[in-house]
C-alpha cells in the first residue's frame, strides 16, 4: 500500500530543491529551520531526510519527503520537505 502526503510535486524543479534539501540535511546536524508557514523551529536532524513516492489527497502520485527532527523540549517532529524555506547550520553533535 502506497503512503500518502498532504501534498505531492511532479515538477522537476519542486523534487530537485527537496533532493537538494535531502543532501544538505546530515544527521546528527543541528539547525535552525524556517518554514514556510513562517514558524522556526530549532532541533538536531536525527537521520538524513528520505525523498520518496506518495499519492496525494486525491490518489496522485508524486514525490514529498520528510524531515525527522528532534525539537528540545518537543520530541521529535516528522516535517514534510515542501514545508521547508531555508534552514541554517547550527553546529552538530
Amino acid at each position: 500500500m502506497a503512503r500518502t502526503a498532504p501534498r505531492v510535486h511532479t515538477s522537476q524543479e519542486a523534487i530537485s530543491a527537496m533532493k537538494a534539501l535531502q543532501l544538505a540535511l546530515d544527521a546528527e546536524l543541528v539547525i535552525e529551520l524556517h518554514l514556510k508557514d513562517g514558524r522556526t523551529l530549532r532541533g538536531t536532524v536525527t537521520e538524513r531526510p528520505a525523498v520518496q513516492q506518495f499519492r496525494g489527497p486525491e490518489e496522485e502520485e508524486g514525490t514529498n519527503g520528510q524531515l525527522s527532527l528532534d525539537v528540545p523540549g518537543e520530541g521529535v517532529q516528522l516535517l514534510w520537505l515542501d514545508e521547508i524555506k531555508g534552514f541554517t547550520r547550527l553546529g552538530s553533535h
